[in-house]
């Protein structure tokens, strides 16, 4: 595992409930504000491996992003679950539910 890939593990580990982060501000804060699509994929990839929050991280516009198998359904449920309001389904207000760590830079 990169070193990156671990910062970003460590990131997503550390969002708390009812909040939510970025693509970019995850890449950011693992320190590759480019990163976003990295971020992207490692979600994809190790999620259930590594027991992660996916549902707590979504586009930069605020967005839950639609999936292949369908899990943004899913997606809703678990934030609104945890206090975060979902409108129409799919979008998530940052500036009320947004997660801002020190080092985390916004995209």
């Amino acid at each position: 595992m990169t070193p990156f890939t671990e910062r970003v593990l460590e990131v997503i580990r550390s969002i708390p409930e009812g909040r939510v982060m970025t693509y970019g501000q995850i890449a950011g804060a693992a320190g590759s504000p480019r990163g976003a699509r990295q971020v992207v994929r490692i979600l994809h990839s190790m999620s259930g491996k590594h027991r992660l929050p996916w549902h707590r991280v979504i586009s930069a516009k605020g967005e839950i992003a639609p999936r292949e198998d369908g899990s943004e359904e899913m997606q809703a449920f678990l934030l609104e679950a945890e206090g975060v309001e979902v409108k129409n389904s799919r979008y998530v207000e940052l500036e009320r539910f947004l997660h801002r760590p020190e080092r985390a830079e916004e995209a």
